[in-house]
């Protein structure tokens, strides 16, 4: 069903902190979801791991009442142990293979990207049932949720674009490999990362910062390309 939902109808992707500020985590999760949020992944380093687990179980009740899918960032155990749809590595993570051995079938699983190379790598890792399911390129514009990482720019947007695109012409039968662009996308620039070649996006602040979270979500998946 996850990986369904990835190739065919996932458009918009939200990651948020624990909202220990806000102690609105539920509620917050459920209006995203309202909004239209496809996939929400839980992404705070300052929990630990029974914290962690227990905001999943709301944030799996939440998603399963919508009909939608949540995810799990980094820990491979966490995401086993929680029974993520989604499960989530950076490049400096658990090698997919790995993660592939620890995870329950069949739990889709993402890779972030920030070179040509490392898109290249993910398109390549891509096809058969153990490899990659979707891919993120960014962060397109620096942001602070990922501090000291360099932004890529709209020119990995479209080389990725491209890339995917050629992979797909040459995969007789295949299905697009699904990605996302991530990294300060929000409602002022949104329609740049569209027109560089992506129909689906990553956003934190633009959802997690905003008075009407629905609303917000609302919004975003307008400038969206219809999937």
């Amino acid at each position: 069903m996850a990986q369904h939902v990835l190739h065919t109808t996932a458009r918009l992707y939200l990651c948020t902190d624990a909202r220990k500020k806000q102690g609105d985590f539920e509620q917050f999760v459920d209006a995203a979801f309202e909004g239209g949020v496809d996939i929400i992944q839980l992404r705070d380093k300052t929990i630990e791991a029974a914290e962690e687990l227990e905001l999943l179980e709301v944030l799996h009740t939440v998603a399963h009442r919508h009909g939608r899918l949540w995810a799990v960032n980094d820990r491979a155990d966490i995401a086993s142990l929680s029974g993520a749809p989604v499960f989530h590595i950076g490049q400096k993570d658990l090698p997919l293979r790995d993660a592939r051995h620890l995870l329950h079938d069949p739990t889709v699983i993402g890779l972030s990207t920030h070179t040509p190379e490392q898109v290249d790598a993910a398109i390549a890792a891509s096809p058969g049932r153990s490899g990659l399911d979707y891919f993120c390129v960014g962060p397109v514009w620096a942001t602070p949720t990922k501090p000291g990482r360099d932004a890529v720019g709209l020119d990995l947007v479209k080389y990725a674009a491209s890339a995917v695109r050629a992979a797909d012409e040459e995969r007789v039968g295949g299905v697009q490999l699904p990605w996302f662009a991530i990294g300060g996308i929000d409602h002022s620039n949104v329609e740049e990362v569209v027109q560089a070649g992506a129909s689906r996006i990553v956003v934190v602040r633009a959802i997690t910062e905003a008075s009407d979270p629905t609303a917000a979500a609302q919004s975003l998946l307008a400038a969206l390309p219809d999937s």
